[in-house]
């Protein structure tokens, strides 16, 4: 992960995450998930990341999609 992102969403639900990153994807923003889920109790947050440039968009998209 080279260059600047930051965190625009996270969840304890990981398919959720995926399904952001796939609707990000359809408006070609790229994103990337990090899992800090503990394997072992499967507890913990998974966080979406995007390109800064591409965060205030990206935080629109997924307002839109929530509600």
């Amino acid at each position: 992960m080279e260059g600047k992102w930051t965190k625009v969403f996270s969840s304890s639900d990981g398919f959720r995450i995926e399904m952001l990153k796939g609707l990000l994807a359809e408006h070609h923003i790229e994103g990337v998930v990090i899992n800090k889920k503990d394997s072992a109790y499967l507890i913990g947050e998974v966080e979406l990341f995007v390109r800064v440039e591409d965060a205030f968009r990206a935080n629109q998209i997924i307002s839109n999609s929530i509600s």
